[in-house]
């Protein structure tokens, strides 16, 4: 699923021209310059007053896809659940990605689902997940995969009932489900994970739908039960900022960036790359010392609606706080 590097600090005469091997800024000095706060004054965002998702359907969600067993790319379970996520999204705009990706290990089919609530404003949220689960007998991926993927959904719900005559009051929504974020080998590194959101990013460069897009958030692994979601060092400080202060007024602050591990690679960091403003809602303590990270243990018993429920709820306000701006 990620791959964490944490920057060590060396207190020697060679500090200045001391280097992250692993986390690496990938941005493009465009990316860097727009990723960048205009200031350092505290931004004063708007009251608003969101929906909240429906948590305990977020959680039968997960339930529902755990159920279809296994579900790594090219499986039959995985074709089923493009099915389950596409019939979910009925009202929505569907630009349907279908492409074969080749890979160390060979080649795969692959498919990004992004679903489209267009907006009364100009410019584009991202919400982001990937759906795929890691190629490991018996994994079922509640927390990868299943967690974020249902979480989406959720929100989908809510997009789509709050519509008026086909569009939403404010900005466009687009709900991107990216296929092959895991790595066919052992792990993340350049040559191999994150298709589906390299794929996405590079298409949306090229075509100007990048040029669109005010913010990205990307939610990977939010059903733990003791949910803590780090502070990433490759996400927008704005929009750390922002996500921040949706979690205020629904008490959920507590949850949010109480403590830093470095530059988490994901699936926002091609969309870094291009210049969008990114944020990496992630929980990397999944169990003591990340025990049941890519394990059978991952399983729908250690997630809780409460968790679904407060990622959603500050997603949402946060969504509803960029349109009143």
């Amino acid at each position: 699923m990620t791959r964490i590097a944490v920057v060590l600090m060396l207190a020697v005469a060679l500090a200045g021209c001391a280097q992250d091997g692993k986390q690496g800024d990938k941005a493009t000095p465009a990316a860097q310059a727009q990723s960048a706060p205009a200031s350092t004054a505290k931004i004063e965002w708007p009251r608003v007053a969101a929906p909240r998702i429906d948590q305990n359907r977020a959680f039968q969600y997960v339930k529902e896809l755990c159920a279809m067993g296994p579900r790594p790319v090219g499986s039959a379970a995985h074709k089923k659940m493009e099915d389950y996520i596409v019939s979910h999204l009925q009202g929505a705009q569907i630009e349907d990605d279908r492409f074969v990706q080749e890979a160390p290990q060979g080649k795969y089919p692959l498919r990004n689902i992004v679903a489209k609530f267009p907006g009364t404003k100009d410019g584009v949220i991202v919400l982001g997940s990937h759906y795929d689960t890691k190629m490991i007998p018996g994994f079922v991926g509640a927390n990868d995969g299943a967690s974020s993927t249902a979480l989406l959904l959720a929100i989908g719900d809510q997009l789509r009932a709050n519509m008026k005559n086909g569009k939403r009051d404010g900005l466009s929504v687009w709900l991107a489900f990216f296929d092959g974020e895991e790595a066919f080998g052992a792990n993340i590194d350049d040559a191999d994970g994150l298709y589906g959101s390299k794929r996405l990013a590079a298409k949306w460069k090229q075509d100007g739908s990048a040029s669109k897009i005010k913010a990205f958030m990307l939610a990977d692994m939010i059903g733990d039960k003791d949910l803590d979601l780090l502070s990433d060092t490759n996400s927008t400080p704005w929009l750390l900022e922002l996500i921040t202060a949706a979690a205020e007024p629904l008490g959920n602050q507590s949850h949010f960036f109480t403590s830093q591990r470095g530059g988490i690679i994901d699936d926002h960091i091609a969309f870094k790359d291009i210049g969008v403003p990114v944020v990496d809602l992630i929980d990397f303590e999944y169990g003591y010392q990340n025990a049941f990270w890519h394990t059978t243990e991952d399983t729908p018993d250690k997630l809780s609606a409460k968790s679904l429920g407060v990622v959603g709820d500050t997603m949402l306000q946060a969504v509803w706080m960029l349109d009143a701006r």
